[in-house]
């Protein structure tokens, strides 16, 4: 019976303390972006880009990839040409882990962005890989990536 009774306040903790370990949230993470992307992810004109086929077809490309995941790790700054259409906003680096960062990524690529090539889902090992590949990067060397990474 003690032993039963001592188990109690470990199971207790340990019942509140799961949902730390629980996988982010892809949307919840969203939230952040959406305040300048805005919740469908429609963007707003000359300022911040929308993510639909753009973001798609960069997803499919290597450098695609290695670009939105550092545009979420180290931001953007300078002009960029989304689907044809000039934006010069600046995008702060985001401050999240590998796991989020594919968690938002993936939720972008899934519900977000349902135009274009299939969505191949990132990887918290590949978003490592990326962000370790870009940390002399500035902001303006991120944008500057857009056009050679396949972005339309």
């Amino acid at each position: 019976m003690k032993i039963v009774l001592g188990l109690v306040p470990v199971m207790a903790v340990a019942a509140f303390a799961l949902p730390a370990f629980a996988a982010p949230d892809g949307a919840a993470v969203f939230a952040r972006c959406a305040a300048c992307h805005t919740k469908t992810g429609a963007g707003v004109p000359g300022a911040y880009p929308p993510l639909g086929a753009d973001f798609r077809a960069l997803a499919a490309k290597p450098a695609g990839r290695r670009y939105v995941a550092l545009a979420v790790l180290r931001g953007l700054s300078g002009p960029l040409t989304v689907e044809g259409k000039p934006y010069r906003g600046v995008m702060p680096a985001q401050v999240l882990d590998d796991v989020s960062t594919a968690a938002v990524l993936n939720h972008v690529g899934t519900q977000i962005a349902r135009t274009g090539p299939a969505f191949k889902p990132f990887t918290d090992k590949e978003v490592a890989a990326h962000r370790a590949s870009g940390t002399a990067l500035s902001a303006a060397d991120v944008a500057k990536l857009h056009e050679g990474a396949g972005g339309k």
